[in-house]
């Protein structure tokens, strides 16, 4: 089930967008903020955003611009109340995939959803090598020195990116649920912990020690 972070401050706009999305089966998590979507965009994996761009604390676009040249690559939406075509260009200049002005349809924000998410991100590699271990993310498995593909889970395979993504930082099992498991109010952090085990067994070799370090005061790190 694809996941996307839905940015928007308007209450009533968010609650018909997020009841369509999740109707349409999409996985979804709202905030309210710029400061909140940008945290969620830098810890959080989703297949694709849709940004109000007139977001309080922080703009849609400045979020975007930013996170672009972190090296953010998936497919952004930005909407607005601006429908003009000079809005519309500054939008897709700053990285935008694609630019809706409000008031809009249902089934038009969902048929662009669904044409983002079948977009190929033709300059992206999602494929990682982690000294012996090769990553691909694109069909969620890691193979060990040229070994068979091992295949993850979708949770095992977001806190492996997730881990990429803060590589050298240490985050304790709260943190982790708090940001992985983000959208799942039912999760524990024991959850965590057995994704873990579950992890390690798929990605260590026997006799050498784990890519992912432990520390009982300070959590879990990619070395």
């Amino acid at each position: 089930m694809p996941k996307i972070l839905f940015a928007e401050d308007d209450k009533l706009v968010a609650e018909t967008v997020v009841d369509a999305l999740q109707l349409a089966k999409y996985e979804v998590d709202i905030v309210e903020s710029g400061l909140e979507a940008e945290e969620r965009l830098r810890n959080t994996t989703y297949d694709m955003a849709i940004l109000d761009r007139g977001l309080p604390e922080k703009d849609g676009l400045v979020i975007l611009q930013e996170y672009r040249t972190a090296g953010g690559d998936i497919p952004i939406l930005i909407l607005t109340g601006k429908g003009d075509i000079e809005s519309r260009v500054e939008g897709l200049e700053s990285g935008a995939d694609d630019y809706l002005g409000k008031p809009f349809s249902m089934d038009e924000l969902l048929a662009r959803v669904r044409s983002l998410l079948r977009r190929p991100q033709a300059l992206v590699s999602n494929q990682v090598k982690i000294g012996y271990l090769t990553i691909n993310f694109d069909n969620s498995t890691v193979s060990k020195d040229g070994e068979p593909e091992i295949s993850l889970l979708a949770k095992e395979a977001a806190l492996l990116e997730f881990l990429l993504k803060n590589r050298g930082k240490y985050f304790t099992a709260i943190e982790i649920l708090n940001k992985v498991w983000a959208s799942e109010s039912d999760s524990t952090e024991d959850a965590v912990r057995q994704c873990f085990v579950r992890l390690r067994k798929k990605i260590d070799i026997p006799g050498e020690e784990s890519l992912i370090k432990s520390s009982r005061n300070l959590g879990y790190m990619l070395e």
